[in-house]
């Protein structure tokens, strides 16, 4: 197996998004449950897309779909600590972006948790894929993995 990968740092992420963190997000061993972290990766994407005008959830004829994640665990977050997650972009293709994400602990410079997530952007009506939004691209390419 080869070696595990360090963790990444905040400089190494274009965007951030603060979270809290709630009583509901601990499991039995008293640390936030993994199937969480795909939330705060969702809520950081979604809230970037808005945020930047590229997103209107009641408007939109487009809509990016998550067809891939994935998240490595570094240490352990658990309530009530606050959450930032770092956001840029890997990959802008024709249909499809890829995102990396990292979830830092209170003020740990350290990634406690890093992964991806791919959105291919398809036709509401038609759920077939479509190139990505202009607005999309726009509100993106700043994010570019440094």
């Amino acid at each position: 197996m080869p070696p595990r990968p360090a963790p990444s740092r905040r400089a190494d992420y274009a965007h951030f998004t603060p979270i809290t963190t709630r009583w509901s997000d601990n499991d039995a061993y008293r640390h936030v449950n993994n199937v969480v972290y795909y939330g705060f990766f969702d809520t950081a994407v979604n809230q970037q897309l808005i945020a930047a005008g590229a997103l209107d959830l009641e408007r939109a004829d487009r809509a990016g779909l998550v067809v891939e994640t994935h998240c490595r665990y570094f240490a352990p977050v658990s309530f009530p600590d606050r959450v930032t997650v770092g956001l840029r972009l890997a990959q802008l293709g024709t249909s499809s972006l890829r995102y990396e994400l990292a979830v830092f602990r209170n003020d740990d410079d350290e990634a406690a948790a890093e992964g991806h997530f791919v959105h291919v952007w398809v036709d509401r009506a038609s759920n077939r894929p479509v190139p990505v939004p202009p607005e999309v691209r726009a509100a993106v390419e700043p994010l570019r993995r440094r």
